[in-house]
């Protein structure tokens, strides 16, 4: 069984890197797919913005009001500035945000590619000499990988934002206090480094959802299935990639 699992395992990211390198090489066709980009960002990025949001103003919430419980008596409050900043740049904004969109981005691209693969319209594709790879997942995999990091950006912006309202309105904290926090041990690097990642959590959401989607089979049921590993396989990518960063680049 072991065995078996490690074959399939391997086989799975075979079949990946092959779909990875017929979408390098359908890069060139922008004909085809130049003219699909602008909706799929705007379904991948523009359309994920509200849950973003929703999910970095609560946890700037929960940050503030943790940080001044772990501080009390024994570190300056305005630490919480510090920590808040600190934590959503480098660590919550972007793996938080990449793991609800590998729910929501990646179960979509899945379900959407896994339902055209088992009523044969992919076939049809094929069979008109019209290339799958270029007119399904490059505008996919681009719009992820352009609009992640933004998706990220506001994410993150929204819960420093959120942790500072937090702090002047339950903490006491004035806004000097906060900014003071906030400015300590900010280094532009930080941001660089939050990019990076979101970068490569787009690609990885992307190309997953596109990859279980076009492997699907067995009907509707098949559908659910790969809807189901690319969230799973998706999450366990952006955690690996996150230590991955932070061990190369920190």
């Amino acid at each position: 069984m072991v065995g078996r699992s490690a074959l399939d395992t391997a086989a799975q990211i075979g079949r990946w890197g092959a779909l990875g390198a017929d979408t390098i090489r359908a890069l060139p066709k922008v004909g085809i797919w130049g003219r699909l980009i602008l909706g799929q960002m705007a379904r991948i990025g523009v359309d994920s913005v509200p849950i973003a949001l929703f999910i970095a103003t609560f946890t700037g919430v929960v940050m503030a009001l943790q940080a001044s419980y772990t501080f009390t008596g024994a570190v300056p409050l305005y630490f919480v500035g510090t920590l808040v900043g600190k934590t959503m740049v480098l660590e919550l904004g972007p793996v938080l945000t990449g793991l609800a969109l590998s729910g929501r981005v990646g179960a979509n691209i899945a379900a959407e590619l896994g339902t055209m693969r088992v009523t044969e319209q992919i076939d049809a594709l094929e069979t008109l000499a019209y290339d799958p790879v270029a007119y399904l997942v490059v505008p996919r995999i681009l719009a992820g990988f352009i609009m992640f990091p933004v998706v990220v950006i506001l994410a993150t912006s929204a819960g420093i934002a959120a942790g500072w309202l937090t702090s002047l309105q339950l903490l006491d904290m004035s806004t000097p206090e906060f900014m003071k926090g906030l400015r300590l041990f900010f280094e532009p690097w930080d941001v660089q480094f939050a990019v990076i990642k979101s970068l490569s959590f787009g690609i990885t959401v992307t190309s997953i959802g596109c990859f279980f989607g076009f492997t699907t089979h067995g009907g509707a049921e098949g559908v659910g299935l790969s809807t189901t590993r690319a969230v799973v396989v998706s999450s366990m990518v952006i955690l690996v990639l996150d230590a991955f960063w932070a061990a190369t680049l920190l």
